[in-house]
């Protein structure tokens, strides 16, 4: 699979132009066509020591307050090509998530980033939740907002908690 995090409008369109050209056409792309500008990036972007030097990224991220930009972004990602739409971050974009699920017949991914789980965790550590039922039961909601896969930190807590 490729996965092109940077969601640049046309990406989608030349990466499977050139698949399909190197007789590549079975490689999906999943797209990244409704990624936010959000601070849940903070604890990956902290780890990565990728947080921007100077200004932010709302230049090609999406602004958190229009919903129907993700629409169209969606829309020209399956026109150009994209075998999956991925929503990022997913829980304070739950509403985009149920939105585009009605909107399109792809299979739709969502991912739980980084701050999503450093606050679960943080919060289980502190004892004032318990981290594996809310770990449940957001991945639960997500789910249940209309995605067919989730991308989470909590894949192997998740896995484990599921065959228990």
């Amino acid at each position: 699979m490729v996965a092109p995090s940077d969601m640049m409008d046309g990406r989608v369109a030349e990466i499977r132009t050139i698949l399909d050209e190197n007789d590549l056409s079975n490689i999906p792309i999943m797209s990244y066509a409704a990624k936010y500008c959000s601070a849940f990036y903070g604890p990956f972007r902290d780890a990565a020591d990728s947080a921007p030097k100077f200004g932010d990224r709302r230049t090609y991220q999406m602004d958190p307050a229009n919903a129907l930009e993700a629409i169209r972004e969606v829309s020209m990602d399956i026109e150009e090509g994209a075998d999956i739409i991925m929503v990022k971050p997913a829980l304070p974009y739950l509403d985009i998530v149920c939105r585009i699920r009605e909107e399109i017949d792809l299979p739709l991914a969502a991912y739980n980033v980084s701050g999503e789980y450093a606050m679960i965790k943080a919060a289980d550590k502190m004892g004032w939740i318990d981290g594996k039922k809310v770990m449940m039961e957001s991945l639960t909601a997500i789910k249940r907002a209309g995605a067919d896969m989730i991308l989470t930190y909590f894949a192997i807590e998740a896995a484990e908690e599921l065959s228990a």
